[in-house]
């Protein structure tokens, strides 16, 4: 069974591409998270902002998929998933900020 998880890219004001996170990311949808990530993903240089404000559950796959693009991603977190950015050293490699 796949974890409900619902993913959707805009634009911010100032014309970053933003994808957004909504649910929990796990191994049962973790491929799919990668996926949209990896068509999000630029070689323009510009970083895709990644909000996961509203993931309440972050696993290792889900966390992997993050390492895998961390040279070309930013993340906006909120209380919830920051110490586990923290600790897992995401924010050694990329900008980690919180909501």
């Amino acid at each position: 069974m796949t974890t409900a998880l619902t993913l959707t890219t805009g634009q911010d004001a100032a014309g970053a591409l933003v994808l957004t996170a909504v649910g929990e990311i796990d191994m049962s949808n973790a491929e799919t998270f990668a996926a949209a990530l990896g068509e999000a993903v630029t070689d323009d240089g510009r970083p895709v902002l990644v909000d996961l404000t509203a993931v309440e559950y972050l696993d290792s796959a889900g966390l992997a998929t993050l390492f895998q693009h961390a040279g070309r991603i930013e993340v906006v977190t909120g209380p919830l998933l920051a110490p586990l950015l923290t600790v897992s050293g995401l924010g050694d490699l990329t900008t980690v900020r919180g909501s």
